[in-house]
């Protein structure tokens, strides 16, 4: 057999396995609302930068995607779903999704979760005939993958109406959108929208006919915005806003400060089961997903740096720790960077080591914390990405100029080209790698829709006068509930007090078990 023979039966094969997986990513989002309108249309002028299609194989760009294995998130069509007529099998239409044949795979990833978000489904049983969020009409903005998919249909379990949007333009998992547009939500949801449809779909779920919000689930605040910039006397009717991100949670105090806050919220993000589980633990994981599935990077003795030593930075820091990366951390907090130098870190300004780079990863809900003048400055080669829940961190925008050529390498995977011919790895355009290019474990996410579900609750059936016209920090005795619905997973068996130990310790035996000041 001649070698062009061999190569074309290889490549024949390799495209065949590809067709039958036809893997896609989840991408990741956050619309910067403080972005004036002259940034907005910059994409859009003619002085835009060289933007090189590279011939890439379909084994290289969908073989590297996650949490999708049906061809539906792939880009087999430029049609956009805006355009098109679609109706379930029931013939409801109140949705926008890619493609609602998909359904059925979808459904299939969604069962999948369920199995590894074992509180919030005991949640679903144990509250399901009390229907404690029964008139509950909620809008909600997240991103949609099939572990949202579950903490709607729990939602919807418990009694509420629901109308949901993605917070993020390229984290929609497709088929997981059209497997709830297939049971009847309105979702209004796709990867790859643009910045336009983004707020397109946010408004086709706030302002439908017939239907008044009462409360708003938020991941970064965009839901929150638009309904009171759009709909202020309707805002005024919400009983209550929960909100899971560091991004929406700072909108939020901002509000309150300024006198526009005028229902109460929730701060998820700042809750014990959010902070000290999703972002420690999804992170620790998940950054290594996507770095691998984009990259095919090796980190044994790699020169990493992390800007940020919160929970996120730590659970990234610790992760390249294990795998031998050399790790610094930047920080602005005495006690963050000392915890960073306790934990063997060494903690260091962006400028003194930015040449010697590697990895570059942004963990801190900031904005501007990697200029253009560090990223010109950065080593042939260097990978960048974002770990903050706001695309603000990485100054992307400084890069799409003339002089500069960007060149698509996988999905979310570009080469941004420097005229000397030096080039850095730039993951999902700055915004959030995990979700943008992976997926993030099922089990820690149910830990924090449980707490979003008993937040929604709490809000919702409190009596008049309990919650003001401000932030408010979930009370800690949900917290511990929602952390002892998952321990039966791992057959962990919790000790009572006496009621002896309880008098001395001044407790209930029932908890809460730590003060608020706490710090676990």
């Amino acid at each position: 057999m001649s070698d062009d023979m061999e190569n074309g039966e290889s490549a024949g094969l390799i495209s065949q396995r590809d067709r039958d997986l036809n893997f896609t990513r989840n991408d990741s989002r956050i619309f910067n609302t403080d972005r004036t309108s002259k940034e907005i249309k910059y994409n859009l002028t003619p002085n835009r930068p060289r933007i090189r299609s590279r011939s890439v194989s379909q084994s290289s760009t969908d073989s590297y995607s996650s949490a999708s294995y049906t061809g539906s998130s792939s880009e087999e069509d430029d049609i956009s779903p805006r355009e098109k007529a679609q109706k379930n099998s029931r013939g409801f239409s109140d949705f926008c999704v890619k493609n609602i044949e998909h359904n059925a795979f979808g459904r299939r990833e969604i069962e999948i979760a369920e199995q590894e978000m074992p509180g919030l489904m005991a949640l679903r049983r144990r509250a399901e005939a009390d229907k404690p969020l029964q008139g509950a009409k909620i809008i909600g903005c997240t991103h949609i993958t099939a572990q949202t998919a579950v903490l709607v249909e729990t939602l919807a379990a418990l009694g509420a109406s629901i109308r949901w949007s993605a917070c993020n333009i390229y984290s929609t998992q497709n088929e997981v959108a059209a497997a709830l547009a297939e049971s009847g939500f309105p979702i209004y949801a796709w990867k790859g929208e643009t910045e336009e449809d983004f707020w397109w779909c946010i408004d086709k779920c706030i302002n439908a006919e017939g239907w008044q919000p009462n409360m708003i689930l938020d991941d970064g605040g965009d839901a929150t915005h638009w309904l009171l910039k759009k709909y202020p006397a309707m805002f005024n009717m919400v009983k209550g806003i929960v909100e899971e991100s560091v991004t929406g949670v700072h909108r939020l105090y901002q509000l309150s400060k300024s006198g526009k806050l005028t229902v109460p919220a929730m701060n998820v993000n700042d809750s014990v089961t959010k902070t000290k589980f999703d972002n420690l633990y999804s992170c620790r994981e998940s950054i290594l997903d996507a770095l691998k599935r984009t990259t095919d990077v090796m980190f044994g003795g790699k020169q990493v740096l992390i800007c940020g030593y919160g929970e996120v930075g730590k659970g990234c820091s610790q992760a390249l720790k294990g795998l031998g990366a050399i790790v610094s951390v930047t920080e602005i907090d005495p006690i963050c960077a000392l915890q960073a130098c306790m934990d063997g870190f060494r903690v260091v300004k962006l400028d003194e080591v930015v040449r010697n780079c590697d990895v570059l990863i942004t963990c801190t809900g900031n904005k501007n914390v990697v200029t253009r003048s560090h990223l010109d400055r950065l080593k042939n080669g260097c990978i960048v990405c974002n770990m903050g829940h706001s695309n603000t961190e990485i100054d992307v925008a400084s890069l799409r100029t003339p002089e500069l050529t960007w060149e698509k390498v996988r999905s979310q995977v570009d080469h941004i080209i420097w005229p000397d011919g030096k080039r850095i790895i730039l993951l999902a355009e700055g915004r959030l790698v995990n979700l943008s290019c992976s997926s993030v474990p099922s089990f820690v996410v149910s830990i924090t829709a449980t707490t979003q579900a008993l937040a929604l609750i709490e809000l919702f059936n409190a009596p008049a006068g309990r919650y003001k016209q401000d932030v408010y920090l979930l009370p800690k005795k949900m917290d511990e509930y929602v952390a002892s619905l998952h321990l039966p997973t791992f057959d962990a068996h919790l000790t009572e007090l006496t009621d002896d130990q309880a008098k001395y310790l001044g407790l209930n035996k029932a908890g809460p078990f730590k003060p608020n000041y706490y710090r676990y």
